[in-house]
């Protein structure tokens, strides 16, 4: 048998499966155990029904002209989210598949640590497609995002 302490530590995904035990009550009323893979995403959904959303949480930092960097708090959307910068405060934010649904996706952001250079900092955001989100910080201002706190929201 193997040992599950050598096994790596892995990133799950929503569609990975875990094994796990459910019981099933047969015609006669005795209990019985069923061993069954479940879905990390059905776990989840199980764990919070009440949330009725999906997320991504990141502290977001850019400088000069290069791309943002997030630091991910949190992904239970499924997808894998990567940033780029199209102009001086213009970024993008693209899905590895449509998941920013017409309607039912919602962006709150900040542009966190300001240290007083830029003036007032703000961040736009729009919805460009189902697997693009656009950011602008700053009405075009490069080097405002700092831990800037970044969520998406993504309701069924």
């Amino acid at each position: 048998m193997a040992n599950i302490s050598t096994y790596p530590i892995g990133t799950p995904a929503a569609a990975d499966l875990i094994p796990g035990t459910q019981l099933y009550t047969d015609t006669s009323g005795k209990t019985r155990n069923l061993t069954k893979n479940f879905s990390v995403s059905s776990i989840a959904a199980f764990a919070n029904p009440s949330v009725g959303y999906s997320s991504y949480v990141a502290l977001i930092t850019q400088v000069n002209t290069g791309a943002p960097t997030a630091k991910i708090l949190q992904n239970t959307t499924g997808a894998t989210l990567t940033w780029a910068r199209t102009s001086a405060g213009i970024f993008t934010v693209t899905s590895n598949i449509s998941v920013f649904t017409a309607d039912k996706t919602i962006v709150f952001a900040n542009p966190g640590n300001d240290d007083g250079a830029t003036g007032d900092p703000s961040i736009i955001w729009a919805r460009t497609s189902n697997t693009v989100l656009t950011i602008t910080a700053s009405a075009g201002v490069n080097s405002v995002l700092t831990d800037g706190a970044f969520e998406v929201r993504i309701y069924s």
